[in-house]
């Protein structure tokens, strides 16, 4: 897999000083190098604390502040033409009550304050970056491609995660009322380049590089390429319309075909052993919940909801986005 973001045709963003939230995540860091590519002049909101290593190296400005601190959002978006709202609280966990209230302080509250101070300070425009899993679904066959014109369905399966990710998309959506030029362009699941951290997923397949996994179980989800899902942001950032949300995916693969994928691209010599669902589920269901009561930062892979979702073979739709800005999805393979 290359780390070109060049698949599409440049996105013609109007020059000015961006702002990004997140930009030490894995999606973050791709986005800053795409959009330093192209010559713009990116300030970066960092945590002091945090793992900052996929930066560095990069030119850019970095500004101390956090989701949960309103006053450090006012100091970042200062002088900035437009931001890219990344950030975000990223859980598949059996939620405790501290679980959730951080969920929704950082992904709904915080995303509430940045918007704010993005009105107050007359930014041009704000693209946030929205999960695959606040977008609705068929309920009688959920492997049906959804796109955008689908509610979430706030009632079954949906993690708490996801509740906060579609509360977020309305906050966005009530700042637009009040004048906010701003788009959603949402992601499904990110592989790609500058993984450090790693994401969930990025972790697991090294782990399976490195010998680590030997077992996997049945399922499907939407992947997307992280060229693509940047060339995605920057296309909603220059020709979406006010008010949208724009889906991007690369293509649907089951975990059997992905983790084949890597090891052909790897040369990885060992298989997976699949394991049998409901034995799984259950220990999942016994085993996360223990965990995140009595260890709350201890990492989790298989969790009742990110069986669940797998289990739904969730496909895309990114027809919208197709149309209207021009999005070219390439491969997984690339």
């Amino acid at each position: 897999m290359t780390s070109d973001t060049s698949i599409n045709p440049p996105a013609a963003i109007p020059h000015g000083k961006i702002l990004v939230t997140g930009g030490s995540g894995h999606l973050g860091t791709n986005i800053v190098r795409g959009l330093l590519a192209e010559g713009h002049e990116v300030r970066v909101l960092v945590q002091s604390r945090a793992n900052n290593r996929a930066l560095e190296g990069l030119d850019v400005e970095r500004v101390e502040g956090d989701l949960t601190d309103p006053t450090s959002l006012r100091r970042a978006v200062e002088g900035v033409a437009r931001v890219f709202h990344v950030a975000a609280k990223i859980s598949t966990a059996s939620a405790t009550p501290d679980e959730v209230r951080s969920l929704y302080a950082i992904n709904v509250l915080g995303t509430r304050d940045l918007l704010r101070a993005c009105l107050d300070a007359g930014v041009g425009r704000v693209v946030l970056t929205g999960s695959f899993s606040a977008t609705g679904f068929d309920l009688d066959d959920p492997s049906k491609a959804s796109d955008e014109s689908i509610p979430f369905y706030p009632f079954g399966y949906a993690m708490p995660y996801a509740h906060t990710k579609a509360l977020a998309e309305h906050e966005l959506l009530k700042a637009v009322a009040e004048g906010l030029d701003a788009v959603i362009a949402t992601s499904c699941g990110c592989i790609g380049p500058w993984d450090y951290l790693p994401s969930r997923m990025g972790g697991t397949i090294c782990d399976y590089v490195n010998g680590k996994l030997r077992v996997y179980i049945d399922g499907g989800f939407m992947w997307v390429r992280a060229a693509d899902i940047v060339r995605g942001h920057l296309l909603a950032m220059e020709r979406g319309r006010k008010g949208q949300k724009y889906l991007f995916a690369t293509e649907f693969m089951t975990l059997e075909q992905l983790f084949d994928t890597v090891r052909e691209v790897a040369g990885v010599e060992h298989r997976l052993i699949q394991l049998p669902r409901e034995p799984v589920r259950k220990i999942a269901a016994l085993y996360s919940g223990t965990l995140a009561r009595f260890f709350p930062k201890a990492s989790q892979r298989l969790t009742p909801g990110s069986i669940a979702v797998l289990e739904m073979r969730r496909h895309v739709d990114y027809g919208k986005a197709a149309r209207e800005l021009g999005y070219q999805p390439t491969s997984l393979r690339e």
